[in-house]
């Protein structure tokens, strides 16, 4: 029987068999070089061999560039070379899902026909920015560890936490009509600590949470996968590529100007 393989870059490294403890990278100036050894590592911990693997999940982030570059690359080869299925999954809606299990687990999820819990799902972009998105993630029957695709009420962006507060309470407050109950917003991901002074302005704030799904061990692993899977099943085929959002800051060069008088000594010529 086959395994599944996590690889994702986008933050750091995290590298794992789904089903077991993954291995996790937390100093991105050293990551992408141990990439090879901890994939290597990881299926032989888990008592496999790279012919065993039947899937890998890549995390296509959002995420600075170099760094996930190296783990779309490394779970392209290794999909080549092993024959297994390559399916491409976001680091931030998963984020909701493990948000819901987190809550439920804590006993503060509460009956979400009476307290509905929105996620803020963000990841550290950088240059003083966030990526993020807001998810509704419904419960998939009863069981809030059963995953359930996330519906975005505002698509993956990036953009500075001001803004964010502001285009976040506005959606908000039109979720809100349509609904009845309470409105609960959690901010989950790398980054919101660091700009946490900007996001308590949110409107119907619950938690901050300086954590992702990836830095949940093997259950994060889980989650990850199930998401990615359930996004296959509702868009086969999709290509796995990088999602950076912000423009590159390579330009096109403008044309060369011509040395003063040059046009003229061409003519004389």
């Amino acid at each position: 029987m086959g395994c599944t393989l996590v690889i994702d870059t986008s933050f750091g490294s995290t590298v794992g068999v789904v089903g077991h403890k993954p291995i996790v990278e937390t100093d991105s100036r050293t990551h992408v070089e141990k990439l090879q050894v901890n994939i290597a590592q990881a299926v032989e911990e888990a008592g496999y061999q790279p012919s065993d693997i039947s899937a890998i999940v890549a995390g296509v982030g959002p995420a600075p560039f170099t760094g996930l570059r190296a783990g779309i690359v490394a779970a392209k080869a290794l999909a080549f070379a092993t024959g297994a299925t390559l399916l491409g999954q976001n680091v931030l809606e998963p984020q909701a899902q493990w948000n819901l299990i987190r809550r439920s687990k804590a006993g503060t999820l509460g009956n979400q026909h009476e307290f509905h819990v929105l996620t803020l799902a963000v990841n550290d972009a950088r240059r003083k920015q966030l990526y993020f998105e807001l998810c509704d993630t419904p419960l998939a029957g009863s069981e809030p560890d059963v995953p359930a695709l996330a519906k975005p009420l505002i698509a993956m962006d990036i953009d500075y936490p001001e803004s964010i507060v502001n285009r976040v309470n506005q959606a908000v407050q039109e979720f809100q009509q349509t609904i009845g109950g309470q409105v609960i917003v959690d901010v989950i991901g790398h980054g919101a600590h660091k700009y946490a002074s900007v996001l308590e302005h949110i409107e119907h704030l619950g938690d901050i949470e300086e954590s992702s799904v990836l830095d949940q061990g093997e259950q994060g692993l889980s989650i990850f996968a199930s998401e990615a899977l359930l996004n296959a099943e509702h868009n086969d085929g999709a290509p796995v590529e990088p999602l950076y959002l912000r423009r590159p800051d390579a330009e096109i060069p403008a044309p060369l100007k011509h040395v003063l008088g040059h046009e003229g000594a061409e003519r004389t010529n």
